[in-house]
This record gives C-alpha cells, sequence and structure tokens, in this order.
C-alpha cells in the first residue's frame, strides 16, 4: 500500500475514535466526523512513523488541541452562527472548557494515531519493506552543523537510509547540543532556564556519529574535512580529518556587524545560549550598580536593542518585562529611570508580518515602556554610549541583532555565492557542478522552485529544505530523479511582551490568505505550537513547568556568572 494513503487512513481511523470529546464542543453529529476525520488524516499524513514514540504523539497532539481550539471554538463557529469573534477576557473564561476538550482530543488522537501505526505494522511490515543494500548504495555522508538544519537533516536521514547499514552518517558540530532559538529571549528574560532549550545532539540521533569540532578546512578535490586540533592535545598529535562522499552544509549564519569595529567590541551578540546568559547576568549587573550610583543611574539602567525583526522585538520585550518584574528588589531604583530602546532602520517594525499587526506590537510595546527609535540607524559605540544617525544615548547595554552573514567558513570556500555571500544551490539543494555537496539553512541561498523567490532563512524553512534534502541524497545514491524544493509558508509569530503577541498563519489551499491573531490568544498559540515543536518530551515538560513557575513567583536575580 502506498506510505501516504496508508498513513490518512490511519489518521482517520484515529481521529474519529478521539472525536468523541469534540461532539459536546461542536454539537453537530456530521460536523464532528467530518472534521475528525480531516484533522487525523492531516496529523497523520504529516508524521514520519517511529515505533514507540507514544509520550512524543501525546505531548505533540496535546499541544495542537490549542491552535484548533483558537480556529475553531472561538473564530470558525462563531462566525458561522453570526456573531463576530470575541477577544475579552470573560469570553476566554467561558471558553476554556471547549480549550480542556480540545486538549483532551489532540492527546487522545497522537496516541491512537501511534498506536494503530505500531499495530499496522506488526501485522503488515513497516512501510518501506528491509531489502539488501546494492554495492552502489555505499557512502559517507558528513553534515557540518548541529542547528535545526543540521540535526533535522540527519534525522531525515536516519529514517531515508534506515534499511540500508551499508551509508555512515557523521554530523560535526563545535557544539553538542541543539539550541531550541525561539526560545532564546525567555531565556534573557529569566522566563526559562537555559538548558531547558537545548537538545543534546548525541542522544537525540540514534546511527549518526557525532563529532564535536571545529572545522579548519574542507578539501573539496580530496573530499576530506580537517577539524581543529584540541588546544589540550600535545603538539605531535595529527590533525583528525573525516573523508566524505556527500557533504552537506548547514552552518548557519553569524552577526554581521557591517564592519563597524567598535559595534563588535562593545555590543552583546545574540545568537548563541551563552549569549543570552551573558546578558541577562548583565541586567543583573546594571541594576547592582545602579543602586549603588544615582548620578550614572540613568544611562546603567538603559538598554539599547538594534535591530526591529523577531529576535529584536522579542529581545526588547523580554528584557522591558525582566527589568520592571525586578525593580521590586531594588527599593531605591524608580521606574523613570529604567529605558529600553529598540532602534531600527525601517519605518516600522516586525516587517515579515503585516502592516496592521506590527503596528499592534509596536502600540502594546510602547504602553508598557519601551521607546522607539525609528528610521534611525546605529552609527557607532562606545563605553558608555550608543551613536546613532540622528543624536547619541547614554546607554551601558547594546544588544546588536539587526544583520547576519553565513558562517566564516562558507565564506572562504572556493564555491558560487550570492551578495550575501551564502552558498548557492540549485532547485534541489546541490550545488551546480559540484558532484556529492549539498547546502540549506542559513548558510545557503535556496530558491523555491515554484515561486522563484528567495526562501527566508527561519526555522520552519530548514526542517522542510533538511526533509527534501535527505530525500534526494538517497535519490542520488539509489540513482534515481531528485525532487525540488518547495514549501509554502505556514505563518510567523512573535512574542511581544507579557502574556502578548502577534500570530499570521497561513490559510491551507488558498493563496495570498492568512488569518491574524493578536493578544492573549496569540501568546497562547506561540507557546503551544511552540513547546510541540521542542525536541524531547523531557525538554517539554521541564519547559512546561518553568512557565507554571513564573505564574506565581517573581523573576530571579541571582547572577550565574561572574562579570568584570
Amino acid at each position: 500500500m502506498n506510505p501516504l494513503l496508508r498513513r490518512v487512513l490511519i489518521g482517520i481511523s484515529a481521529g474519529l475514535f478521539a472525536g468523541t470529546a469534540l461532539l459536546i464542543i461542536l454539537g453537530h453529529p456530521f460536523l464532528t466526523v467530518v472534521f475528525c476525520a480531516l484533522v487525523g488524516a492531516c496529523y497523520s499524513a504529516s508524521l514520519d512513523p517511529t515505533r514507540g514514540t507514544y509520550v512524543d504523539n501525546l505531548m505533540a497532539g496535546a499541544a495542537l488541541g490549542v491552535p484548533l481550539w483558537g480556529l475553531v471554538s472561538v473564530i470558525a463557529i462563531p462566525v458561522l452562527f453570526g456573531h463576530q469573534p470575541q477577544w475579552s477576557a470573560e469570553q476566554m473564561r467561558s471558553q476554556f472548557p471547549a480549550l480542556i476538550g480540545w486538549v483532551i482530543y489532540g492527546a487522545a488522537l497522537g496516541l491512537l494515531t501511534q498506536g494503530l501505526n505500531d499495530m499496522v505494522a506488526s501485522i503488515w511490515g513497516p512501510e518501506t519493506a528491509s531489502r539488501v543494500p546494492t554495492e552502489t548504495e555505499k557512502a559517507r555522508i558528513v553534515i557540518l552543523g548541529g542547528g535545526f538544519a543540521g540535526m533535522h537533516t540527519a534525522e531525515c536521514l536516519e529514517q531515508q537510509f534506515r534499511t540500508n547499514p551499508n551509508v555512515k552518517l557523521t554530523l560535526i558540530s563545535d557544539t553538542n547540543a541543539l539550541l531550541f532559538t525561539p526560545m532564546l529571549a525567555e531565556v534573557a528574560g529569566s522566563s526559562l532556564e537555559p538548558t531547558h532549550i537545548s537538545t543534546p545532539l548525541r542522544s537525540s540521533l540514534h546511527r549518526t556519529e557525532f563529532i564535536r569540532g571545529q572545522v579548519s578546512r574542507v578539501d573539496l578535490e580530496g573530499r576530506r574535512i580537517f577539524l581543529a586540533s584540541d588546544p589540550t592535545a600535545p603538539e605531535s598529535s595529527p590533525v583528525r580529518e573525516v573523508s566524505y562522499d556527500h557533504l552537506v552544509f548547514a552552518l548557519g549564519a553569524v552577526s554581521n556587524y557591517l564592519g563597524m569595529l567598535n559595534l563588535e567590541k562593545y555590543s552583546f551578540n545574540f545568537k548563541s545560549l551563552l549569549d543570552a546568559i551573558r546578558i541577562r547576568n548583565h541586567v543583573i549587573e546594571m541594576f547592582e550598580r545602579a543602586d549603588r550610583n544615582p548620578a550614572r543611574r540613568r544611562a546603567l539602567l538603559t538598554f539599547v536593542v538594534a535591530g526591529g525583526g523577531f529576535a529584536g522585538v522579542e529581545l526588547a520585550g523580554a528584557l522591558n518585562d525582566y527589568a520592571h518584574g525586578i525593580l521590586a528588589d531594588y527599593p531605591r531604583l524608580h521606574r523613570e529611570d529604567l529605558s529600553v530602546v529598540l532602534v531600527h532602520s525601517r519605518d516600522r517594525i516586525l516587517p515579515e508580518l503585516s502592516e496592521s499587526l506590527a503596528r499592534y506590537a509596536q502600540e502594546r510595546m510602547e504602553a508598557r515602556g519601551v521607546i522607539f527609535r525609528l528610521n534611525t540607524r546605529l552609527v557607532d559605540a562606545g563605553p558608555g554610549v550608543v551613536t546613532l544617525s540622528d543624536g547619541e544615548i547614554q546607554a551601558e547595554t547594546l544588544v546588536w541583532t539587526a544583520g547576519t552573514a553565513p558562517n566564516p567558513l562558507v565564506q572562504a570556500l572556493p564555491l558560487d555565492k550570492d551578495k550575501r555571500r551564502a552558498l548557492v544551490v540549485d532547485r534541489t539543494l546541490a550545488l551546480p557542478g559540484r558532484p556529492g555537496l549539498w547546502a540549506l539553512g542559513d548558510c545557503a541561498a535556496v530558491i523555491d522552485a515554484k515561486t522563484e523567490k528567495p526562501c527566508p532563512p527561519t526555522a520552519q524553512f530548514a526542517l522542510r529544505e533538511a526533509q527534501v534534502l535527505a530525500q534526494n541524497i538517497r535519490a542520488h545514491v539509489e540513482g534515481r530523479p531528485l525532487r525540488k524544493f518547495h514549501f509554502d509558508s505556514l505563518g510567523a509569530l512573535c512574542v511581544v511582551g507579557h502574556q502578548t503577541a502577534c500570530a499570521e498563519l497561513t490559510v491551507p489551499f488558498a493563496r495570498n490568505k492568512s488569518v491574524r491573531f493578536s493578544g492573549l490568544l496569540a501568546w497562547a498559540m506561540w507557546r503551544g505550537i511552540y513547546l510541540s515543536k521542542l525536541p524531547g518530551f523531557e525538554r517539554k515538560i521541564r519547559v512546561a513547568m518553568d512557565w507554571v513557575v513564573e505564574l506565581f513567583f517573581p523573576r530571579d536575580i541571582v547572577q550565574t556568572i561572574e562579570l568584570k
């Protein structure tokens, strides 16, 4: 049986069995049957069946219940009955029982889908029957980079070659964990513990050899990768090298300071877990200094964020909430002394979202005290001062989120690149004229095969690129035609402050149509969707517990690293 048809039939069965909870919510038997079958089919078709993953499917299904509640109970049902959707606190409280029902439905759907998949696999076998690999299917596949693109490529390759032991998979990364960057701002704002949004690569990849190391050089002609020597190893130790037949560049991007050396010297980066920890501890340090230095109080409590994209807006909102939240621990400091300033070179923030949502985000953040300097460029920085195109700001804190560039290793390679210095790939994610070389994610210039437009450097695109790339490597190994990459964005979400977010979700099968949410509902959707995307059941539980603790206790002001 066709694997997709098999998944759809399993999903329809699971959706119908799980739909008991929805009879009360939707109140229409025919509507309930059709909707449950549709949701179950879509959910099952999107999965890559893995035996025994009941807990992961339980959490993923339960998290799916939150956006379904918002789309159906809060919006679709009132519209169908001729009413205007309401967003008031009273209306949200009245919808709480429906939310519980949707979560139960989603959890049941996840468990039943997994159970039926396991039962069908035990009777008729896995989707792809095992076969003896041929001699031509031997390959050494090496992935450079352990971010979203690199890790998911390894996971997809493990699935693609699960019946072919002759294919050796290796992932090389300078960190040993995948950082879940959508939640990085919450670490800087002390809402989440740092390690809770990092997933160890060694325990997540079951068949892939993981090498922790820094790549010093790539020999494209000899198909070898050279790793930088360990500083603690003897000088006579040989340089480690790794051979490959297929090489995947998934090295991501680094901050681009646009040639301003002072900016690089006097600003905080915001790309890694250590960056978020440093920013949080630096904010606490500024409060401690301001408490004992009234003359410098305003400069010490002024925090400048450069860049009005997702990273800059989410960080500014998180820092603003955190700074105002810990004022109670410093009775000598006043709200008037505190300033969070967001500098952006365009006339509006969040260019990735619609103008109405961007305007809403700015208004909500301004109401909470964030100051916006739009149509303004950052020119220079120095000790205690930030120089803008229209003046200076006395500030001891500057965070740069306004520009990125591909990894320096990629920029140094003698390969074709675009004006951003990213690797040029064809529509199949292969490097033209370079057999065995592939690239995806932030370090690649990926063009959508259908729209012929550049793909944005976001996680949702990187994950889909990884799936297509893994399929194409297998097709190349087995001598089959390659698939061109195309993906329609599912939308975008952005948290702008305490229990407030913006969401713009694409309507399936409707070109250029989207549904927009804001406020508490969008915030609940943000947390539900990203919690379901967070790798690992243990990490999901830890993050959920952090969010629960945050509801009842104040933010922590303990410095975890020493600042000099």
